[in-house]
């Protein structure tokens, strides 16, 4: 049998995937199992053992992104997948499915797009209060698979030994390979979820000073690598002689060498963002910053959940929201969010240990 998986868009959708593919092996472990992926997000399963291929399918625009996908389509039928699953439900993702020519193709019973698929599963009415795997393990019912649960499937990334390897030599280039590591990204896809750069600053500055062996890591994405240097700054700026103990790894840490670095960290503190789903691969304690989003849809989906502690600010009226424009015009569901509660759950996980 074989499997076409299509999954496009960001970092952490993809992250929340990866059950659904351990699920489908579990039920149908001779089947041969496909995913299409756009750039971004591709090394998030390009070592995924239970996958046979990672198709990777450039993000275009205007009519020559369409002529790439019709292309891609055609790419797609020559193979005669047996079964596509559309893991995203968006424009594209719909067509792409309904282009590989399936015989037979699984998709949410989203309006206008219902009829690209043989097989239409029902989308949870709300789904900000339910977790994202869990929406997307809707589609496996129509094959009989068992739900993933996180204690069995839980969300996994392999990096790959030369990732593995580079982080091991830039360690001891910096003299940090037996440094405790605290592992800071500071960086957002948008604003709602993108802290204030001197409470990040102050959580560094203050976790250092607790314990002057800490060295902390902020990472942030590629397009932001002056938020980590000004948190760095900042930091350093606090600590005087301890200040070369906060480092910024940010414009060239692609996606493998920073799961490759949190998996050796003792702590990763960030937003609900794609790094920090990445984090929630490894067993690495975590302390998540959640401001438009909640818990309950992004938290970890991996065993131990006590070593994932979630901040955040609670009975405000306008959260969660669609994070298309803050009614209150200050994020005030993250600006809330102060650095010493940040600080108490990152020495509450370290303490643990």
């Amino acid at each position: 049998m074989t499997i076409l998986l299509v999954r496009l868009r960001q970092i952490g959708d993809v992250v929340f995937t990866t059950p659904v593919i351990t699920a489908l092996h579990r039920h149908l472990p001779d089947a041969r199992i496909s995913y299409l992926v756009e750039p971004a997000a591709a090394a998030v399963v390009a070592h995924h053992p239970h996958l046979h291929e990672v198709i990777v399918a450039p993000r275009g625009g205007g009519w020559r992104g369409l002529r790439d996908d019709l292309r891609l389509g055609r790419a797609l039928r020559a193979r005669r997948f047996e079964i596509a699953i559309d893991l995203h439900g968006g424009p594209r993702a719909s067509l792409l499915t309904w282009l590989s020519g399936s015989r037979r193709r699984i998709g949410y019973n989203i309006p206008g797009r219902a009829w690209m698929y043989t097989d239409v599963v029902a989308r949870a009415r709300d789904l900000r209060p339910r977790h994202s795997v869990a929406n997307q393990a809707d589609l496996l019912q129509p094959l009989g698979v068992p739900p993933p649960r996180p204690d069995v499937t839980p969300v996994v990334m392999d990096e790959g030994p030369s990732a593995r390897a580079a982080i091991a030599a830039r360690l001891r280039h910096h003299g940090a390979a037996d440094d405790p590591l605290i592992v800071m990204h500071v960086s957002a896809g948008n604003p709602f979820r993108r802290w204030p750069l001197p409470a990040f600053a102050d959580v560094a500055a203050t976790l250092v000073s607790a314990d002057p062996r800490r060295r902390v890591i902020v990472t942030s994405g590629p397009s932001e690598t002056d938020a980590a240097n000004q948190v760095v700054r900042d930091a350093g700026a606090r600590l005087g002689l301890l200040g070369t103990r906060v480092m910024a790894w940010s414009h060239d840490l692609p996606l493998d060498q920073l799961r490759a670095l949190v998996d050796r960290a003792a702590l990763y503190i960030g937003g609900d963002s794609g790094p920090m789903h990445i984090a929630a691969t490894t067993a690495v304690p975590m302390v998540s910053l959640y401001g438009p989003t909640l818990p309950a849809r992004s938290a970890p989906w991996r065993p131990s959940p006590e070593r994932a502690l979630a901040v955040e600010v609670e009975g405000l009226a306008c959260r969660p929201c669609d994070q298309r424009a803050c009614i209150t015009h200050d994020y005030r569901c993250l600006a809330l969010i102060t650095p010493a509660a940040v600080v108490e759950a990152a020495e509450r996980l370290l303490r643990n240990g």
